[in-house]
């Protein structure tokens, strides 16, 4: 089997002392031909993996800037199958970065876990993430996505420690260490426990760790750089998006390219100095 690009790529950027930067994008916000651009442009400002948000009309671990965006592209219609067609999409126009699916278990279960990881191979994913699929109900799926080549990567809040060691220790892909309690969202703080929680995690984990839910900054995101694998930035992104909605949905192609520079501009300054 083809190894993941996921591992390859947080291979390299150790070799390189490096952050992975990892976008989130809602699917289908404003529309699908936008979100591949949108993809593009994260890639063009650095990103190095992307997860590719698909809207869910009841998404209890997002706060209400995704919620928005979900609502938005919900009133498109916008399918599981449409999000999965953007990574096809994208990587014909060139696009080379890993792609990572944020979904929760509904939909996928509605598709059939067969067909689902099937067109997520076909598709070229490299990782899932599922956020309501707790560990103790997630066999049949973590074997699905083994066999397919998929990673399934779990999502591990600072709970307990047992629980947070049995979660990190038998993760695929990278662990995505939750930095505070509660939804997504832009944050000014986190846990105050986060530096001990990270470092049970790291000490329990064979694969990369990365820390998301609430990075906003490039000084948010330089002040876990130095304790994790790499940063993951998704409400701050998608409220930018909200903001320039009228420049990325304007028939003027000029207008669209002022929005998508803006978004790439707001990504690459995300990168932590001197790490990638």
């Amino acid at each position: 089997m083809t190894p993941n690009a996921i591992d390859a790529v947080f291979a390299e950027l150790k070799a390189k002392g490096e952050t992975a930067l990892i976008p989130f994008l809602t699917m289908g916000d404003p529309n699908l031909d936008t979100s591949v651009a949108l993809v593009q442009a994260a890639e063009a400002a650095g990103a190095h993996m992307i997860e590719l948000g698909v809207p869910y009309s009841d998404p209890l671990a997002d706060g209400p800037v995704i919620q928005r965006a979900s609502e938005r592209a919900l009133r498109n219609r916008i399918s599981l199958t449409d999000c999965i067609g953007v990574a096809s999409k994208a990587r014909s126009l060139g696009v080379k970065m890993p792609f990572i699916l944020f979904t929760y278990y509904n939909p996928a279960l509605q598709l059939g876990l067969e067909r689902f990881f099937g067109l997520l191979r076909e598709h070229g994913f490299s990782g899932v993430i599922i956020p309501d699929l707790p560990m103790e109900e997630d066999e049949e799926t973590r074997a699905m996505a083994e066999q397919a080549g998929i990673h399934l990567i779990p999502l591990v809040a600072p709970t307990s420690d047992a629980r947070v060691e049995r979660i990190a220790a038998r993760a695929k892909g990278f662990v995505y260490c939750v930095s505070s309690l509660g939804v997504t969202g832009v944050r000014s703080s986190f846990h105050e426990g986060i530096d001990r929680f990270l470092q049970t995690v790291r000490q329990a984990a064979n694969v990369p760790i990365c820390v998301g839910f609430g990075i906003s900054s490039r000084e948010q995101a330089e002040r876990f750089a130095g304790q994790c694998d790499g940063v993951i930035v998704g409400s701050a992104i998608v409220r930018q998006v909200e903001e320039v909605l009228p420049d990325l949905t304007s028939p003027n192609d000029a207008v669209k390219g002022r929005g998508l520079r803006s978004i790439q501009q707001f990504i690459s300054g995300l990168k932590p100095r001197g790490l990638g």
